[in-house]
């Protein structure tokens, strides 16, 4: 299969393993993974801010990047879900690139769900051992159903013990310009999310968006967190990275 790998803002400026660690397993499931050097934003914080020509601007940008392969895999749910959910409604005026656009979105995957519904990786290299609890990030599970496939994949890790945190699927505040926007709302629901999650006593918080996990991390450590650790489920999956 030839995988493009879109590598997202926040993984390329804040976290790199997170991409690293989504190529190693896309390797490992057999694919054949090319990285285009130009890439750089889905379009969706544009998008959520309403402006709109500036995210028609990058959704273009990205589909002349991106077709032509057989599958675009992304670590993140908010920004597959933005091609997915979204591309479709914002080149709807312009019928040649909405074309363009639908095709983009049927063979764009989140990471968890292609290596369980498309690649069907039987195993993971993934070495750790603990308890983590896993936060279900808003775009993922509303957008593209992303609930089991994360945990499918950590259940094949025999050293893992996932710890169900309560309200899993309630919004931790980040929502992109959310949290710029409405800081004492985003702030509270950020407590309530790791209180959930530091209740469950598990060693690590995973998830499969890296804005709502730097979200969360930031809110635990001006808390006086520093023990529990925060985790991209790519990061768990893989293991160490050469």
């Amino acid at each position: 299969m030839r995988v493009a790998l879109f590598v997202t803002c926040l993984a390329d400026l804040m976290r790199p393993n997170v991409a690293f660690a989504a190529l190693k397993l896309l390797k490992l499931a057999g694919c054949t993974v090319e990285v285009p050097e130009t890439q750089t934003c889905c379009g969706q914080p544009a998008y959520n801010s309403g402006d709109r020509a500036t995210a028609l601007t990058l959704a273009r940008k990205v589909i002349d990047e991106f077709e032509g392969y057989e599958y675009v895999v992304l670590p993140s749910g908010s920004c597959a879900g933005m091609i997915r959910a979204h591309y479709e409604e914002l080149c709807k005026d312009d019928p040649a690139l909405l074309a363009r656009a639908k095709k983009l979105a049927a063979c764009t995957y989140e990471l968890t769900d292609f290596l369980v519904n498309v690649a069907k990786l039987e195993s993971v290299p993934g070495d750790f051992a603990g308890s983590i609890t896993y936060h279900d990030s808003c775009s993922g599970l509303r957008e593209l159903g992303i609930k089991q496939q994360p945990r499918q994949l950590l259940g094949k890790m025999g050293q893992v013990e996932i710890k169900e945190m309560s309200e899993a699927e309630t919004c931790c505040g980040f929502g992109g310009t959310f949290s710029l926007k409405f800081g004492d709302i985003s702030t509270k629901l950020a407590d309530n999310k790791c209180e959930n999650a530091c209740a469950t006593g598990a060693d690590a918080i995973v998830g499969g968006d890296l804005g709502c996990l730097l979200n969360i991390e930031g809110r635990l450590r001006r808390k006086g967190d520093r023990k529990t650790q925060v985790l991209h489920v790519a990061e768990v999956l893989a293991g160490k990275l050469d």
